[in-house]
């Protein structure tokens, strides 16, 4: 099998995406590409004779039921600099390895994160661990940065004053706050990639780890822009119900059959297709893109509620 070259990763290589005052996203190397995954799936060799919309089909095949070793034979890896308390959160990942820089071996650079003011909000009142939607008026966001500045100058000192004194490094930093930058390589494969992006590219994760996410998504679609279009379509895009959600749906396409016309023309037009509700979903669903194949399997997951029971 013959080394897989991406010519618009290649041109991303090593370009720094800034995210956030002070941070980036760098892709530093990768492995494969689109067609690893096709390859993998195929246990072919080489190229192989599949078409471009033939590999596009079987990686939306391989996304939309879960097959997911073939994504694993992709590897991305990135240099990313954050705030600790990001890759706190980051870290929780455990699928990727990383190595990150040592405030035990080198010296902490005085760089902290101090979000712009339409980042500064309230705690949400509905969300335990969000803020409001809303910020802060200007003058509020004005004093709450200075505040967050000056804490942050306070404690850097402190921590340089230690150094002076000739304390140990893994010592003298145990004072700083989670605000501090700090930097590593992380390596994912495709597969574990995608799953970190599924919950940070998310509404509800917090913004500065969502900037990180969608720098790493741009990078994933040069890479693989076939693979992560899948993602994008029948993951991050698609919506999963649970079994008291479809049976509500369930629910209310019985009731939109219930309360059909009952003329003759609708009832003999309406029983060839499975009634009102069919026809309004195929309809929405059309009006989606939806068509062929992919029409075919979406009607299919509410059919025994709209008279269709095979």
């Amino acid at each position: 099998m013959a080394h897989c070259v991406v010519p618009e990763a290649e041109a991303l290589l090593d370009q720094e995406f800034p995210v956030l005052d002070k941070g980036f996203v760098r892709l530093v190397d990768y492995l494969g590409g689109d067609q690893r995954i096709v390859q993998s799936a195929r246990v072919s060799y080489g190229a192989g004779t599949k078409s471009y919309r033939e590999d596009r089909g079987l990686i939306n095949y391989l996304m939309r039921n879960d097959h997911t070793s073939p994504f694993e034979q992709v590897v991305l890896t990135f240099h990313t600099k954050m705030p600790i308390f990001v890759a706190r959160q980051w870290v929780r990942h455990r699928t990727a390895r990383l190595n990150e820089i040592s405030g035990r071996y080198s010296v902490m650079e005085e760089e902290f994160y101090v979000p712009a003011a339409d980042k500064i909000a309230l705690q949400s009142r509905d969300n335990k661990q969000g803020r409001e939607a809303d910020a802060v008026d200007a003058e509020t966001a004005a004093r709450i940065s200075a505040s967050l500045s000056e804490q942050q100058r306070v404690a850097y000192r402190g921590y340089e004053e230690l150094l002076e004194t000739g304390l140990a490094r893994e010592l003298a930093r145990i004072n700083l706050p989670v605000s501090l930058y700090t930097q590593w390589y992380w390596q994912i494969d495709l597969h574990n990639l995608f799953r970190f992006l599924s919950l940070r590219l998310d509404a509800h994760a917090q913004y500065e780890i969502r900037a990180y996410a969608e720098a790493m998504l741009h990078c994933a679609r040069a890479v693989c822009p076939l693979a992560t279009e899948a993602f994008e379509e029948h993951v991050a895009g698609g919506v999963r119900l649970s079994r008291a959600e479809y049976t509500a749906v369930q629910g209310a396409l019985t009731a939109t059959n219930d309360a059909a016309p009952a003329n003759a023309a609708a009832t003999s037009s309406d029983a060839a297709t499975g009634g009102t509700a069919h026809n309004s979903l195929r309809a929405a669903a059309e009006a989606a893109g939806l068509s062929g194949k992919a029409l075919e399997r979406f009607l299919e997951k509410f059919a025994t509620t709209m008279g269709e029971e095979s």
